[in-house]
């Protein structure tokens, strides 16, 4: 068996083909044998159970012939004459009954419940032996249930009758005696060939099951030991394959975070690098623009206003000496008007210029004077522009970057406004809310379509266009130059921005910037 097994596990099948079937067989063979015992069991108990029902009739015809043999004795006493009739009619009842059983086991059946088995020869020659004494009963009994009066029993036929029953008592009691003696001997002899059958049959069922054990689930629990052993131990290579997979994976984590690590840090020192770039330029730029306002305030229009002084004085002498002359007005007397009122524009134009390079007011007093300055100097008779803030003139000043940021951005938003928007009405509003400043530019303008994209991350991404010009069509298309100066102006100072636009709803701005790292003694610019 153990060689079947080994045979069959060459290609690596747990249970083999053949031991599967050796095991089926064995199972068939023991439930056929367990069905066969209990079933000819069962068999062999329903049969007894048989014989019993016809022993219990039989054994019934003692009992039964006592009774009529006592009905007669009570029917031929005279001192039983008032009960004559009651005994006649009970021995009427009883023999009718006695006589049905008798033939009824006789031929090996029973009423109640309705059974029918075979006599054996034995049993047959036994109930021959007794008919004699069964036929006397009934000529005797037969005569007697025609009584119908006392005084007949003493008639010589019936007093025979009753001498014949009184006979063949005895003799029909120990035949029947034998009768059910020869029943119960041939029950008894069944029975025992039953235990013996039901002996063999556990005895062969204890060879099978042992058979069963040793060669097939003796053998099969050495194999499954050792498959069970060999699962082990590839549990234990796997274990620790698994240990150096998890150790490996840990390293390539360990790996990939530094490597992420590093690429982040590497990315925002390229922000840092290009934010600190960014503020350099913007820095130059500012320094220029002062350096080209304080040029043009203490150079040029000092220069201007000085030719206006002198254009002024020339104009008086010309004009006393045409008045020493003649009365009237010289001819030169408008040219020099001219030329005085373009002076006095280029001088306007001059400050104006200076002053949105580099606003003294934004230097002297602060980013609100400035925006104020800015709200009165861009309002006009089409459009008004007005200025709203919580700022307390006791407040700090804010850095000297800061208050420049919100400067250019309010100047870029509310020009941008002026030159496409064609507004009615431009609202600036610097607050303070939470922990932000927050810087807020709309205007009932015509509006633009700003994509969902850009909408969403405060985000332009369109080009502007040749020689600084705008779209060919501003309702479509946002003034993005000018905003992405915002954005990158906001983004320096770890800001948000913030565009929403419709056509003919109107644009937005808002811009917020942390405030309280940013409030500190202002510097001188």
């Amino acid at each position: 068996m153990s060689d079947i097994l080994d045979d069959n596990t060459k290609d690596g099948s747990v249970i083999p083909v053949r031991f599967t079937r050796l095991y089926l067989t064995l199972l068939i063979i023991l439930a056929v044998l367990l069905t066969v015992g209990q079933g000819l069991t069962q068999w062999r108990l329903r049969a007894v159970q048989d014989e019993l029902y016809v022993i219990r009739y039989a054994a019934l015809q003692r009992h039964q012939s006592q009774q009529i043999v006592k009905q007669v004795l009570q029917v031929a006493d005279a001192r039983e004459q008032t009960s004559f009739a009651e005994n006649v009619t009970a021995l009427r009842q009883v023999f009718p009954m006695f006589e049905r059983y008798h033939i009824q086991v006789r031929q090996g059946q029973a009423d109640n419940p309705k059974v029918t088995i075979a006599n054996s020869d034995t049993v047959q020659r036994l109930y021959e032996g007794i008919r004699p004494q069964f036929d006397a009963f009934r000529r005797s009994a037969h005569r007697l249930m025609h009584l119908q009066h006392l005084y007949e029993v003493k008639q010589p036929d019936i007093q025979y009758s009753i001498k014949l029953m009184l006979a063949n008592e005895k003799p029909f009691l120990e035949k029947m005696d034998g009768i059910v003696r020869e029943y119960n001997g041939e029950v008894r002899s069944k029975l025992t060939l039953l235990r013996s059958i039901e002996l063999y049959l556990y005895l062969f069922t204890v060879l099978a099951l042992a058979g069963i054990g040793l060669l097939i689930f003796r053998p099969a629990a050495r194999k499954l030991k050792q498959t069970f052993a060999q699962l082990i131990e590839a549990e234990s290579q796997t274990t620790a394959a698994n240990k150096k997979l998890l150790n490996v994976n840990r390293s390539l984590k360990e790996t990939r975070q530094k490597l992420f690590e590093a690429t982040k840090k590497q990315y925002q020192q390229e922000i840092d690098d290009q934010k600190l770039r960014t503020s350099y330029l913007i820095a130059g730029q500012e320094e220029e623009r002062k350096r080209l306002s304080r040029e043009l305030h203490d150079g040029l229009g000092q220069m201007l206003t000085a030719i206006k002084l002198q254009i002024e004085g020339l104009e008086a002498s010309l004009a006393r000496a045409a008045a020493s002359e003649q009365a009237g007005t010289t001819p030169y007397a408008k040219n020099m008007k001219t030329l005085k009122n373009l002076v006095t524009q280029t001088i306007q134009e001059t400050r104006t210029i200076s002053n949105n390079l580099m606003p003294s007011v934004l230097s002297d007093f602060g980013v609100v004077p400035a925006i104020k300055m800015i709200a009165e100097h861009d309002q006009s008779e089409s459009f008004d522009v007005t200025f709203e803030t919580n700022f307390t003139s006791d407040m700090p000043r804010l850095d000297k970057n800061v208050e420049i940021m919100l400067y250019r951005v309010t100047q870029e938003a509310v020009s941008n406004a002026i030159r496409h928007a064609k507004p009615s009405h431009i609202r600036i509003e610097l607050s303070e809310r939470a922990n932000d400043l927050l810087l807020l530019i709309s205007d009932d303008g015509q509006g633009f379509v700003v994509p969902r994209k850009n909408q969403e991350n405060g985000m332009l991404k369109q080009k502007p266009e040749i020689n600084g010009s705008m779209p060919h069509s501003p309702e479509l298309r946002p003034p993005s130059q000018g905003l992405q100066n915002i954005q990158e102006r906001t983004k320096l100072l770890n800001g948000k921005f913030k565009l929403q636009s419709a056509l003919g709803k109107g644009t937005k701005i808002q811009v917020s910037i942390p405030y309280k790292t940013h409030f500190a003694p202002h510097d001188t610019y």
